[in-house]
């Protein structure tokens, strides 16, 4: 590696500096935050043309987080998606600052859990495992079988579940992989497929009837940006970058197409920004309803201005290449609630708007795989046999190696 990246948690100890948790500001840019952190715009320059888009993908109220010594800045580490970060830090040496992507280090944490209701189901869940998030997905999973105001104290919960670690503290979704409550005199399982779909049935390959109400959508669906989707670059948390040799995200899709190429809005919506985004050249965003947001790079021309309101089909500019851009295309990215999303699975897909008051009642029938169930089941029944026992809180607390967890990712040369 060109850089010796340090552990943060070996710098806390070896300089005495702090390691602050704080939310990326609305409308924030990335050269604000570096002027205000005291460091020089020299440090743009440095940034390989390809991953300027990158400046862009950082959501407001983001968490991220800074190392500083007498609050001044030694490391940030700023994400951009759910796997990749920005990652800048100083050299001491040479008094300068460094700037570069890399996957964001964790560690998976598979943990168990058993407690009797004392206070409540949501509290009683957040106090054996510090992860509220907990008690709304098993309740999730639980909603048809079990009526969790009838809870009574003493009722016994368990579950076996895994947990990502970053930088001590949970980190992202949990999986819960199989649970038991016990109430009423009755066992209440739940067990998750490798998808994460949910079921109650113990066996590994079973015959299994969803049936399911449904309101039926009356709202249109995405529609193509260009009449001609001739896709040159797929979504991804992480590409591999055959110039820079490592992993890069790409937060939507590229459609390859001639300059002058007619963009429509894939859906209606108001236009939040229409100019020029750093690395993505001139560009248009759109909201639309239900939390979307879509996002068009790249255009030599715009036809929309923003506040302005359009219609599905609407002309919104004209394929081009400006920005960081090495030939004519089209940056189509989606965005769910500040998320960025895989565009290809909400084009014509999905719908959005209002939805008939009519129901539908659908039955299907296959045969799912669960696997270690039965396994699953033993443990969770001997768990509630046994004492209360609350998440292994010290496994998330350990430090590790962010280098040894980077290598992760990196591909030999022998195999590029």
């Amino acid at each position: 590696m060109k850089y010796i990246l340090l552990l943060l948690f070996t710098v806390s100890m070896l300089f005495s500096a702090q390691i602050t948790q704080q939310k990326w500001k609305s409308g924030e840019a990335f050269s604000t935050y570096l002027e205000k952190n005291g460091i020089s715009q020299s440090l743009l320059k440095s940034i390989h043309s390809d991953d300027w888009q990158y400046l862009s993908e950082i959501q407001a109220e983001v968490v991220y987080y800074e190392l500083k010594k007498d609050e001044k800045l030694i490391q940030a580490l700023i994400p951009v998606g759910e796997e990749m970060q920005i990652h800048i830090f100083k050299d001491i040496k040479l008094d300068k600052f460094h700037f570069d992507i890399i996957p964001v280090a964790c560690r998976d944490i598979n943990d168990e859990v058993f407690f009797e209701i004392n206070k409540s189901f949501y509290q009683d869940v957040k106090n054996n495992t510090r992860n509220p998030r907990l008690g709304y997905l098993l309740k999730k999973y639980y909603n048809k079988t079990v009526d969790f105001r009838k809870l009574q104290k003493n009722d016994k919960v368990s579950f076996l579940y895994r947990q990502k670690s970053r930088l001590g503290r949970p980190y992202g979704s949990a999986k819960i992989k199989a649970s038991l409550i016990k109430t009423h005199g009755k066992d209440r399982f739940i067990f998750t497929d490798k998808d994460g779909v949910f079921y109650d049935n113990t066996s590994k390959s079973v015959a299994y009837t969803v049936e399911k109400k449904i309101k039926v959508n009356s709202g249109r669906s995405f529609v193509r940006p260009v009449k001609r989707m001739r896709i040159t670059s797929k979504f991804t948390h992480k590409r591999w970058h055959p110039i820079l040799k490592r992993y890069r995200p790409h937060l939507g899709v590229d459609i390859g197409a001639k300059r002058g190429t007619r963009i429509y809005a894939t859906h209606s919506g108001k236009v939040i920004y229409a100019g020029w985004m750093g690395g993505y050249g001139k560009v248009v965003k759109i909201s639309h309803k239900e939390g979307y947001v879509s996002l068009y790079a790249h255009q030599s021309k715009l036809a929309v201005k923003k506040g302005q309101y359009v219609k599905r089909r609407q002309v919104i500019g004209y394929i081009g290449s400006t920005g960081r851009s090495t030939g004519p295309h089209l940056h189509f990215g989606l965005y769910k609630n500040k998320k960025a999303v895989n565009p290809m699975k909400y084009v014509e897909k999905r719908s959005i708007g209002k939805k008939r008051t009519g129901i539908k009642k659908i039955t299907k029938n296959r045969v799912v795989e669960i696997k270690n169930a039965k396994t699953n089941k033993t443990k969770l029944l001997k768990l509630v046999q046994g004492e209360p026992i609350a998440c292994k809180w010290e496994a998330y607390t350990q430090p590790y190696d962010m280098i040894s967890d980077r290598s992760r990712y990196e591909k030999p040369h022998n195999k590029l």
